[in-house]
């Protein structure tokens, strides 16, 4: 009952139907986008695939579906131009206008394949409409389908040889036919089996089936012309890294043709990938992340490199670490820490060469060793998860990402009890609480509702730092300051009351939320993703543990920090807050250039996470530049200190 050939009743009828909607008493911009951008999308389907059986050669072999392809274009077009307008409009009806100029011209079709599939592609990107199942389609579910509503026309295995289909006008079209198939998708399929062929026995199954059915039916009538290639796709899909470029989820197979993608491929492979994946459409959630996903984006970035598309290759690898690494990065650094960090600093490197336009032999070599390393992160996180390393995991980052906003709030709770401002220490408490139930929040939205970006979570993290380090290294020096000559004194005396009734108690408020969310973040996320690999209760354990050794660590400091001179507390407290500023800045650069913010130069350094040293020359230099500032920062202070004593001597 699925005709999606279109002859010459049908054509004619179904153009003249759409010329009739578009001149009639309501205007084509009043009718529902949502109806509208897909009919469209259809016919310039249709017009990509049956041009070929009018014009060949640039002669006209058709003459009736040569009109055919004509009324097409301009019909499309004239609904494109009355679509409400947006961004994309000038290149849309331009593109519009040239695929009209190319029919008239009797183009290639090859030529007219091109456009049509792209300005159908550029259409949907202007005007989102839903292009792919919400879920797997269910392809026994499908084949049911077909044999109650399409196996009498269209024959049991889908040659178009059905015993109702042979006395149709026009008759029901092979789907085992491969030259026809390769030129449509999932999608093209799911298009008619909702919106039916205008003069054709095929008629909308809109209200007989679901859009979930509709899915199904046209995912199992995708696979018919390529029965024979599943084995070879199951193979040909778990080894071709470009293949997995290509497809990166339901949407792009739901929209994948195999004319598409036989160049990148070659026919035979394009088609035996396609038909095993229409077949096994959870072979794209399953495979289609983490590792195999970065391997796939790194394989197409240096093929578009190689093709002049230096754009396109930098946002290939960029997507390759932030879709492909960054979501598996806290099983990878649970099992091997050494090896994801090689990982981070070679994919750095790649898209930093990428960035400058290195010569090709650069490139190839970076991308091989960045596969070589994705190789083996892939080995590693294919082993069974070790419940021992699953506590240690979750223990050691809450302890080290915990510490850092520890000290942090300490060194202020500490400041203002020896300042006797006990009002002002609920301002941190409040800061440091708030940050926490956040990250709930965050986890709730992480576990249960979306998938936080890679880039939204480096960018997240790398601002916050940087913002926070900018902090820390003014209050370091500030206290360093008044740890000198006796000013501290001065500064309880005359400062301390004003402004921690004012403004700077809503500044510990703020720090103190900055310092704790930006670790809680990071933490989360961690958990979130160890949370799935079904280790719950050694995560809880790490988690208790972790806690544990922090208040432990809290009590310690708050208990040491009483029993100093609060001259000896400021310097120590200065000291401490610098160092934090220095770590934190080395961060904040990593984080930004994980986001592809920044460039990545490696440098001969080591790689030391807990002092935030990380082996590219933008992070030494930032924090080679906050070194620089601390030491003349406390130079001058000490100077100053120096000559104020001078001058007090001379006094007395």
């Amino acid at each position: 009952m699925i005709v999606t050939r279109i002859y010459t009743p049908a054509t004619r009828l179904l153009a003249l139907l759409l010329l009739a909607a578009s001149f009639t008493g309501v205007p084509a911009i009043a009718q529902d986008v949502a109806t509208t951008v897909p009919q469209t999308w259809q016919m310039l389907d249709y017009l990509a695939t049956d041009y070929a059986g009018a014009v060949r050669g640039g002669q006209v072999v058709s003459a009736s579906e040569y009109a055919e392809m004509r009324e097409f274009s301009a019909t499309a077009a004239r609904r494109i131009a009355s679509l409400p307008a947006g961004p994309e409009t000038t290149a849309l009806n331009h593109d519009a206008t040239a695929l009209v100029a190319a029919v008239d011209a009797k183009a290639a079709p090859e030529a007219i394949a091109r456009q049509a599939h792209a300005l159908a592609a550029s259409l949907l990107k202007a005007y989102p409409v839903p292009t792919a199942p919400e879920e797997t389609p269910d392809l026994a579910h499908g084949a049911a389908l077909y044999q109650s509503t399409c196996a009498a026309c269209h024959g049991a295995t889908g040659h178009g040889d059905g015993a109702a289909g042979k006395a149709l006008d026009p008759p029901p079209i092979a789907f085992t036919d491969q030259a026809r198939a390769d030129q449509r998708s999932a999608l093209s399929l799911f298009e008619v089996i909702s919106q039916g062929v205008a003069g054709t026995s095929m008629t909308s199954y809109v209200k007989t089936l679901s859009r979930e059915e509709r899915w199904d039916l046209a995912y199992y009538v995708g696979t018919l012309a390529y029965a024979n290639e599943q084995a070879a796709g199951a193979k040909a899909w778990q080894h071709d890294n470009t293949a997995r470029a290509e497809i990166a989820d339901l949407k792009e197979l739901s929209q994948a043709r195999v004319a598409q993608l036989a160049p990148a491929l070659g026919v035979d492979t394009a088609r035996a990938i396609v038909g095993y994946l229409r077949g096994h459409p959870d072979a794209v959630q399953q495979a289609l992340s983490g590792v195999p996903l970065a391997r796939g984006r790194v394989a197409a970035s240096l093929a578009a490199y190689r093709a002049g598309n230096n754009a396109e290759a930098t946002a290939l690898a960029l997507s390759a670490y932030l879709d492909g690494i960054e979501p598996v990065e806290p099983q990878l650094t649970d099992r091997d820490a050494a090896l994801r960090s090689r990982i981070e600093t070679a994919m750095g490197a790649y898209r930093t060469a990428l960035a400058r336009k290195a010569p090709a032999t650069e490139i190839v070599t970076q991308a091989q060793t960045i596969d070589v390393l994705l190789a083996q992160a892939q080995d590693v996180l294919s082993g069974n998860n070790d419940p021992t390393a699953t506590f240690l995991g979750a223990f050691t980052i809450l302890v080290r990402e915990g510490l850092e906003a520890l000290l942090v709030i300490v060194a202020m709770l500490a400041f203002l009890r020896k300042a006797g401002r006990a009002r002002a220490v609920r301002y941190v408490h409040t800061g440091w609480v708030l940050a926490l139930v956040s990250g709930g929040i965050t986890w709730a939205i992480a576990r249960y509702f979306i998938t936080i970006s890679g880039a939204g979570r480096e960018l997240t993290e790398g601002l916050s730092s940087l913002f926070a380090a900018l902090v820390l290294l003014s209050v370091g020096l500030w206290m360093h300051q008044k740890s000198i000559g006796g000013r501290w004194q001065a500064y309880l005396k005359t400062k301390m009351t004003a402004a921690a009734e004012h403004g700077s108690a809503w500044f510990l408020f703020g720090l103190a939320f900055i310092s704790v969310y930006r670790e809680v973040f990071e933490t989360i996320l961690f958990y979130a993703a160890l949370w799935n690999e079904g280790q719950e209760i050694w995560i809880v354990g790490g988690i208790v543990s972790g806690g544990a050794v922090l208040a432990l660590i809290a009590w310690i400091l708050l208990r040491t920090s009483r029993r100093l001179p609060i001259g000896t507390f400021f310097s120590a407290s200065s000291f401490l807050i610098a160092i934090l500023a220095f770590v934190l800045t080395g961060k904040g650069i990593a984080a930004l250039q994980e986001a592809g913010w920044l460039g990545v130069t490696v440098a001969p350094v080591p790689r030391i996470e807990l002092l935030g040293i990380f082996p590219t020359w933008q992070s030494v230099s930032a924090q080679l530049t906050i070194l620089v500032l601390l030491v003349a920062g406390f130079t001058f202070n000490m100077l100053r200190g120096k000559a104020a004593r001078i001058r007090s001597d001379a006094r007395a």
